[in-house]
């Protein structure tokens, strides 16, 4: 596994650009932002986090992919603040957060959005999460179930089996890591910092999460476990898994996307959102 990660930071810094062919190797620019109603930072659990808040009416937390930041959600947004609150969270090191020398741990990361949370006054939030935020999401879900209401899980596993091996060598992922290397040093208050970023990152992805069967079973939030078809990072038998085991869980797979299909097919990844969390 180590091997796989160390392959996987090469390619994602060092490979050159190459031209999608189909939609699902595509990397499209995330919408813009709006204005938001409010944001500012939050120090928690040693690291200072920036938040951004959106629109008023039931609050929703989105929480980002591991490398990115809340900028990857501009489409979403849009989508969900006509009848939502909708809380955004640079997970911390990350996009304009801060981090301490902690290592990185989705415990930790849990544990930093109840701290955004508590400061804005919000005692209970659907979650919707990509990747990384979608392991922080089923880690709430597990540990401060009452925190959760219902959680939109894209891209997720519960533990480093569920990863492709393949996903070292894949060409998308590798514009990825030179895209969240652009934005990192746009963003972040340490803009030289994205190497230690990737290294902290992926040594979580080589030991982490390891969630059993006996935690995901004892999940009571409502759930669907979102998948796409192309995914280059996840297996498809680990996303079947989990809506499997997670007590009445839904499979949503979307077509002709792959893990970024948020940014891909913006369009279906929000109509699957909404009436999950908008139509129980």
């Amino acid at each position: 596994m180590r091997k796989f990660m160390l392959a996987f930071a090469v390619v994602c810094l060092l490979a050159a650009p190459a031209a999608a062919a189909e939609r699902w190797e595509s990397l499209p620019p995330p919408l813009p932002l709006p204005p938001p109603a409010a944001s500012g930072f939050v120090k928690v659990n040693g690291a200072t986090l920036w938040y951004g808040a959106y629109g008023a009416g039931p609050p929703v937390v989105l929480l980002h992919g591991g490398l990115a930041s809340s900028e990857t959600w501009g489409a979403q947004v849009q989508a969900l603040s006509k009848a939502h609150r909708v809380i955004l969270i640079d997970t911390r090191g990350h996009g304009r957060s801060t981090r301490d020398g902690q290592p990185f741990s989705y415990d930790l990361m849990a544990s930093d959005v109840i701290g955004v949370m508590d400061r804005l006054k919000v005692e209970r939030a659907d979650l919707v999460g990509w990747s990384d935020g979608a392991i922080v999401g089923l880690t709430l879900a597990m540990k401060a179930p009452g925190r959760v209401g219902r959680l939109f899980a894209f891209a997720a596993n519960s533990d480093p089996s569920g990863l492709r091996p393949d996903a070292a060598t894949n060409p998308t992922l590798a514009r990825f890591g030179q895209i969240a290397a652009g934005d990192y040093r746009r963003l972040s208050p340490t803009p030289d910092g994205f190497a230690g970023l990737a290294g902290g990152v992926m040594g979580m992805w080589a030991t982490q999460p390891r969630y059993t069967t006996g935690d995901l079973v004892a999940i009571s939030a409502p759930v669907t476990i979102a998948h796409a078809d192309h995914d280059e990072g996840i297996k498809r038998e680990h996303a079947e898994y989990l809506a499997r085991t997670i007590p009445h869980a839904k499979l949503i797979i979307l077509s002709n996307a792959s893990h970024f299909a948020h940014l891909q097919d913006p369009m279906a990844f929000n109509a699957a959102m909404l009436r999950f969390l908008d139509h129980p």
